[in-house]
């Protein structure tokens, strides 16, 4: 896992560095594409997350946006073996659906790459399915991410990479915690 996040980083810092000026004066809109690994607690019961986002940026300083963002996530059920005694079989555990609506900051170290930290709600679409006692969690997001130009129009690619964690949705049940390591990759203007 750091080695592939090291990869990535670098290939980040490498975009980051041949890329025009992208950021901009005026609000800055995405759609995006988002992906991940399931960690923590949910990973014993769900793999890999899919998803889609929309992000909006408003510019409050030089360097700095304040960010407001939702989606929809998907996090896709494993196959479990239940070792019964007399007839051995499997069992799928459920998908975990959620959208997350978040608001931050993101910094623009350099011109088109940034930190981002981002904190909000989590609601879970299918509660009964995931065993939970409530359907709103806190969620947090860290994100590192490059901006790319893709025209003189301001257009851009946003390619980031973060960790998402939520509170747990059953106070009883450790893999009610909802957590990922994930990339998004989103068309901007």
């Amino acid at each position: 896992m750091k080695i592939l996040t090291t990869i990535i980083a670098v290939i980040l810092l490498t975009f980051a560095a041949k890329a025009q000026t992208t950021r901009a004066a005026k609000a800055q809109f995405s759609i995006g594409i988002d992906a991940g690994i399931a960690t923590a607690g949910i990973k014993e019961t769900n793999s890999v997350m899919l998803g889609v986002s929309l992000q909006a940026g408003i510019p409050i300083a030089k360097e700095l946006q304040f960010t407001i963002g939702t989606g929809f996530q998907n996090y896709f059920g494993k196959s479990l073996a239940l070792n019964l005694q007399d007839a051995p079989s499997s069992y799928k555990t459920p998908s975990v659906q959620i959208v997350p609506l978040k608001a931050g900051l993101k910094y623009f170290l350099e011109p088109n790459f940034y930190i981002q930290g981002e904190a909000g709600a989590a609601f879970l679409l299918n509660k009964s399915a995931f065993s939970g006692d409530k359907s709103v969690a806190f969620t947090y997001a860290p994100q590192i991410g490059v901006l790319c130009p893709v025209n003189t129009n301001g257009n851009f690619i946003d390619i980031g990479i973060r960790y998402e964690a939520t509170r747990k949705f059953n106070a009883d049940y450790e893999n009610s915690r909802v957590s990922l390591v994930g990339l998004r990759v989103a068309y901007g203007f």
